[in-house]
């Protein structure tokens, strides 16, 4: 009887990490329905949720981020990296896999560290132009570094770099509801146009005092807004904002390809994966980059698309005050948006999630074989 392929994948932190690795994960299950996958991600954080939800098995460890600045917080998060390190250990002896994927972020430094020195093979998955601190510390382990944007190879071994694009969802690639669908699941009016704010799982600051600072001016204009506000503002904002019939105000968007549908105008961070993903659904966008990013790399993803003509770029700092008068000048502007969402389109790569699968069990394949 043929030997099972064990998987482990590793990375989390926030839904940028996690869902690309379910993708990956689905992915790898349509190819070899019989791989065993076992995810390893950070305690107290969204893969503890989101993974056991797509039918994965996870364990979290204690594992956290260190700042960046001198901080006395960090000697804590030595400890617990040790900690992390340790637990890893065990769960290698105790799975015994074939290939580590990492998918990005602190959380994935315990697994693809044991991966190391033990020999494990290494696929990395590199969302951003500019790679993260955990990917490019291991980049020279990997057998494979599975990337989107070509200005990897500065930074990563540039012989071991496949450029993949990201991995996406199938809820996103293969969406089949109608805009009108997509409008009734947020109770709005089909007859108005529909602005989408996100600022992911987590919410942005700027956005939404953007947001709160033109209230008065989004409701003159006559437009639905879904407005994802992230779970640390929800309550804030909803004990200020009283319920309208144009605008819903959610925590979090759990249909995401719902909102996208229904949305004439996405205005959101610019974290790789969203990129993928509004690619994907030929969205037109304005992207907020996040100042809170290492190496403000979400400004070059960004830029990638702008100076394509595929998307509209704001600053953070800007953002409370210009945004919003932005946001209504292009929704009024029905070329610029079909202009917009043709040139976004020509960045998407909804086979991704495939080629990386198939690059991991090759990765496994080999390894089994020797």
């Amino acid at each position: 009887m043929a030997q099972k392929t064990k998987i482990i994948i590793s990375g989390g932190g926030t839904g940028g990490h996690v869902f690309p690795a379910i993708a990956i994960a689905n992915a790898l299950k349509k190819i070899q329905t019989d791989a065993e996958i076992l995810f390893i991600g950070a305690q107290d954080r969204l893969e503890m949720q989101k993974v056991p939800e797509a039918g994965y098995q996870i364990i979290g460890l204690p594992v956290k981020g260190l700042k960046r600045k001198l901080n006395l917080e960090n000697i804590k998060t030595l400890y617990l990296l040790f900690k992390s390190i340790n637990r890893a250990k065990k769960i290698f002896r105790q799975f015994n896999p074939d290939v580590v994927v990492g998918v990005g972020g602190y959380a994935s430094a315990p697994a693809l560290h044991i991966a190391s020195k033990k020999d494990v093979p290494i696929v990395l998955q590199e969302q951003n132009s500019l790679p993260g601190i955990t990917n490019r510390i291991f980049g020279k382990h990997a057998q494979k570094i599975c990337a989107a944007y070509e200005e990897v190879k500065k930074y990563l071994p540039a012989d071991k770099v496949v450029i993949t694009g990201n991995p996406v969802m199938d809820s996103i690639i293969k969406v089949d509801i109608s805009r009108q669908q997509a409008l009734s699941h947020f109770d709005l009016d089909p007859g108005r146009k529909t602005l989408l704010i996100t600022g992911g799982s987590l919410g942005a600051r700027q956005l939404n005092t953007a947001v709160m600072n033109n209230l008065g001016r989004l409701r003159e204009t006559e437009i639905n807004l879904i407005w994802q506000t992230g779970k640390f503002y929800y309550q804030d904002i909803i004990k200020q904002v009283k319920p309208e019939p144009w605008l819903k105000i959610l925590p979090f968007i759990d249909k995401m390809p719902y909102a996208y549908r229904a949305a004439d105008v996405v205005v959101a961070r610019a974290g790789a994966i969203t990129i993928s993903e509004l690619s994907i659904m030929g969205k037109a966008v304005i992207f907020v980059p996040s100042p809170n990013v290492a190496e403000d790399h979400q400004t070059k993803n960004a830029k990638a698309l702008v100076d394509k003509g595929a998307a509209l770029m704001i600053k953070d700092n800007e953002a409370p005050e210009k945004l919003i008068p932005l946001a209504i000048e292009l929704m009024l502007d029905n070329n610029r948006i079909k202009s917009l969402e043709q040139n976004i389109k020509k960045f998407a790569r909804p086979e991704a999630a495939q080629n990386i699968a198939q690059i991991i069990l090759q990765t496994a394949h080999k390894k089994m074989d020797d």
